[in-house]
């Protein structure tokens, strides 16, 4: 492409008239039907798009209508009030509308907090998070990140199933919704990012496959049609999507995107989609002076997507790391099914801490083959760690969280290993204060037999663990009130404690500054013990002991360090978190025989004097 493409969708020019365009290659004529006034407009045709200025004002519906009548949203749409199948709407210019003061950090520099808009709030919308926005900013968290919100069929999905990439999810708010979290999260001092998804489209409301070859039949994804991104006029379907990223950060003001199964899109280009669009972004936010980050979700432990372009990379900001949340969730909690089956091992914790992945080139049982590359080039805060996430929750058969497989113990020992890592961390909605409810798997469809098929298949992938009842029917909207948090309930009991445990563990992580250290650490694996020593001024140890059994040892045998007191900073078994209470002294040294309870972890500190 010699010259830059136009903005596509509808750019409003004034408050009267409207720019319209899109791709349609397949297509000699195009009209826009404003079905209000019962008007219809040709489309001027130029290289595959089409285009039309006409009097629009902002609020105007319209449609897309081929030669053969049929009617279309929008493929660029920026809202949807009447659903995945009606008619779209011109509305404003987005705008940043954002504070100048807000400066987002540095990857390194964040804590994450994932959520859910349709089940985070009993109202499930953009405004009703704006409220809870001091409390996670109190709790010690620099971000939240929302899962997809490209409009969707209905009003109940993960977003996973999202169809107009460009229009903010009408039930949640809108775009005006979403504009307004924006700016009140900046407000607040938090970053707000976004997860995109442009490896599938979902299966209702999917029309873009007759506008032009956005899809390909080379390759195949789990859920459906992959994006034509290697193909002839692969050029124009990467635009379309690279536009959208640029819609969300650009025009919107969203602080970062987490871009979804990388891994699985599939691109042989000598210049890969994910490159172009961390490019594309990162250019784009330098011209604004303002920093977005760009993450990936990839299972291929390959750090290519995070090193720089002078050294053969992508480029990319950071990347999700399973590998930590696997080895820590198997140790604890013994589960090795599916694709926890090459996990077990103890020393697999620590390895991922040394390699950043667990297989980082090694043989994998579950992929049959080598798995991963080295990585000791990669700094360990540009991979994003957790205890749990929307897929380690909600992709289990009735949705139930860390605490329930692995008891309060367990949750507080994983939560440690996460928190106090030299990773950066993320936290799924809830897991502060122990949140009972579950997070089921729902939809909202509209047409039967993709109903029946979605029940079918949900069944089916869990008959042998709770048979083909034990499911919930992802269609019921019983199954999304019930995965609605309990917000009231962190105030009080283990709820409480645990929001304090956790909020101790973040204002640790910042006061010692763990991620700045990242280069100093090493871990080890003793029996059910993994230690990770930050070495420096002041030295510290974080100690957990994921085992079944109380642990006795003594610091000297974890590894080489000052035979100086050592003052114990935090315990996990310590009563005011609900446990049964911390037999350790107020300080101990290198040769003090100490006993770890079972699933407890401990973060010591030399004395300042003696370090």
């Amino acid at each position: 492409m010699s010259s830059p493409l136009p903005k596509l969708g509808s750019v409003s020019l004034d408050d009267s008239r409207t720019s319209f365009t899109v791709w349609a290659p397949l297509h000699e004529r195009l009209e826009l039907l404003f079905p209000a006034a019962a008007r219809a407009v040709q489309m001027t045709p130029l290289n595959g798009y089409h285009t039309l200025t006409t009097d629009a004002p902002p609020g105007t519906l319209y449609q897309i209508q081929y030669a053969d009548g049929r009617r279309r949203p929008d493929p660029a749409s920026r809202a949807q009030p009447e659903g995945v199948h009606g008619p779209s709407m011109v509305i404003q210019p987005a705008g940043t509308n954002t504070t100048t003061a807000f400066q987002n950090p540095a990857l390194a520099d964040h804590v994450i907090y994932e959520l859910h808009v349709g089940t985070f709030t009993p109202e499930g919308t953009f405004d009703a998070i704006i409220p809870r926005l001091a409390a996670l900013r109190e709790l010690g968290v620099s971000a939240i990140e929302l899962m997809p919100i490209g409009q969707f069929p209905g009003n109940r999905n993960w977003g996973y199933d999202g169809v107009n990439l460009f229009a903010a999810q009408w039930s949640y708010g809108g775009l005006a919704g979403l504009q307004r979290l924006i700016h009140a999260c900046h407000t607040q001092g938090l970053a707000i990012f976004l997860d995109v998804v442009y490896n599938h489209l979902g299966p209702e409301g999917n029309y873009l496959a007759e506008f032009g070859p956005y899809f390909t039949d080379k390759y195949k994804t789990p859920w459906g049609a992959p994006l034509n991104f290697d193909g002839r006029d692969s050029d124009h379907v990467r635009e379309f999507f690279i536009q959208n990223a640029l819609h969300w950060t650009r025009d919107c003001g969203i602080d970062g995107l987490r871009v979804d199964a990388v891994h699985a899109i599939i691109d042989h280009s000598a210049v890969t989609f994910i490159e172009e669009l961390a490019m594309r972004v990162h250019d784009a936010a330098a011209a604004q002076r303002r920093r977005v980050l760009v993450i990936a979700e990839s299972s291929d432990n390959d750090p290519r997507l995070i090193r720089p372009r002078e050294r053969g990379g992508y480029a990319l900001d950071g990347c999700w790391n399973d590998d930590y949340h696997h080895a820590i969730r198997t140790a604890i909690t013994g589960d090795r099914r599916g694709y926890y089956a090459p996990f077990g091992d103890v020393a697999q914790i620590s390895k991922a801490i040394r390699d950043r992945y667990v297989f980082a080139g090694e043989y994998s049982s579950g992929h049959g083959k080598r798995h991963g590359a080295p990585a000791p080039d990669i700094a360990h805060s540009a991979l994003v760690v957790f205890t749990q996430n929307h897929d380690q929750v909600g992709n289990r058969a009735t949705g139930n969280r860390l605490d329930h497989s692995a008891g309060l113990d367990g949750a507080r020992t994983a939560a440690a290993l996460v928190l106090l890592s030299p990773f950066t961390p993320m936290l799924w909605m809830g897991e502060e204060y122990a949140e009972y409810a579950p997070f089921q798997y729902f939809v909202s469809h509209s047409d039967a037999s993709l109903i029946e098929a979605v029940r079918r298949g949900r069944a089916a992938e869990f008959a042998e663990l709770v048979g083909a009842d034990g499911v919930p029917d992802p269609q019921a909207v019983e199954t999304f009130n019930r995965s609605k948090l309990t917000w009231e309930t962190r105030t009080s009991g283990d709820h409480a404690n645990m929001l304090k445990y956790y909020t101790t563990l973040l204002e640790l992580r910042a006061s010692l500054k763990l991620t700045s250290r990242s280069r100093e650490v090493t871990a080890s694996t003793s029996g059910s013990l993994v230690s990770i020593i930050y070495s420096g001024s002041p030295e510290l140890v974080v100690i957990a002991n994921v085992g079944m059994s109380p642990t006795h040892t003594s610091l000297n045998t974890l590894g080489t360090l000052p035979n100086s007191p050592w003052a114990v900073l935090l315990d996990s078994n310590d009563t005011r978190w609900g446990g049964e209470g911390s037999h350790l002294p107020a300080t101990i040294n290198s040769l003090t025989p100490i006993t770890i309870a079972a699933k407890s972890a401990l973060l010591l500190q030399a004395s300042k004097e003696f370090s």
